[in-house]
């Protein structure tokens, strides 16, 4: 009782206690002492030149395409928008950026929908070649789009779809589900299988159990493949250049493309194009950057 006491005013934690911590909370701790130990400087210095590096490109970007044509000043003053209203009406921007936007909302519509249904039926069934297929997936990633070119224009040819955006979306879904399916398989493991059992006794059908329950719980991981999906098709060069041809179906990539002549460029144009085709991608990434980042680290890992 006296030790007790003692104890009790002196506000020491017996050993045993101490030494009933969990071996996680332990190590984490040691971490976090470890990185308060960290002088700041060792942090914010190497993230400062990795800054610097990032957004000068971008700087160098937006001042040759607000600053007027023949000016040298590293400051963007005087302003001028005569490269962006060049490069939106008389190098048909616009139309390049209304065909991109259909390729990327397209790809994002098609690329979830598969991807949902194909991630939930690796994550609640089991057969026979599901871990070759898992494997398929994996190895698919390996396979540059480039080597697809040829047997893809083929089938696109055959179809009477050369010209059409919709080869590009088909060609660019292909290409981004098994990545996209992988992660919302590991999203959907992470749910557990009970919300789904519950709502199976209360008389739903596995659908509307589905739609209920879990696909409320599969919104950062939606967000994640979506978003993703988007901004692969965006900024994709390859697929447009091979199955558009004309000048009225190219998205931005292409189109920025032809801004480079043979023996000049017009760098305030293409400037101008740059910061264009930027704009979307970063709003998109503005607004759903935390949930992108639980729903890339929710899907890596399985629950």
């Amino acid at each position: 009782m006296t030790a007790a006491l003692a104890e009790k005013h002196t506000g020491t934690v017996p050993e045993t206690v101490r030494n009933s911590e969990p071996p996680t909370e332990h190590r984490r701790r040691g971490r976090e002492r470890a990185f308060d130990d960290v002088p700041r400087w060792q942090i914010y210095v190497p993230l400062g030149i990795y800054l610097l590096f990032t957004l000068v490109p971008f700087y160098w970007m937006f001042l040759f395409a607000v600053r007027p044509t023949g000016s040298t000043s590293l400051l963007p003053w005087p302003m001028t928008g005569e490269h962006f209203s060049k490069v939106w009406t008389e190098r048909s921007f616009a139309v390049f950026f209304q065909n991109s936007m259909i390729v990327g909302v397209c790809t994002l519509v098609a690329t979830t929908l598969v991807a949902l249904s194909g991630g939930y039926a690796l994550a609640r069934f089991d057969f026979r070649i599901k871990n070759g297929f898992m494997l398929a997936l994996l190895c698919s990633q390996f396979i540059p789009g480039a080597l697809m070119l040829v047997p893809l224009f083929e089938i696109f040819k055959n179809l009477q779809m050369i010209n059409s955006l919709g080869s590009v979306v088909i060609a660019e879904t292909v290409f981004q589900l098994p990545l996209s399916i992988i992660l919302i398989s590991g999203f959907i493991k992470n749910v557990p299988v009970s919300l789904e059992e519950a709502a199976w006794v209360d008389g739903c059908s596995r659908f509307r159990a589905f739609c209920a329950v879990v696909l409320p719980l599969l919104r950062p991981g939606l967000i994640a493949v979506g978003s993703f999906a988007f901004v692969h098709s965006w900024n994709h060069f390859l697929f447009a250049l091979m199955f558009l041809s004309e000048q009225d179906k190219q998205t931005i990539p292409v189109g920025l493309n032809t801004l480079i002549g043979a023996d000049s460029v017009d760098l305030g144009a293409l400037a101008a194009g740059g910061v264009i085709a930027a704009i979307p991608v970063v709003i998109v990434f503005a607004f759903i950057q935390k949930w992108l980042i639980t729903g890339f680290s929710a899907g890596a890992v399985k629950g």
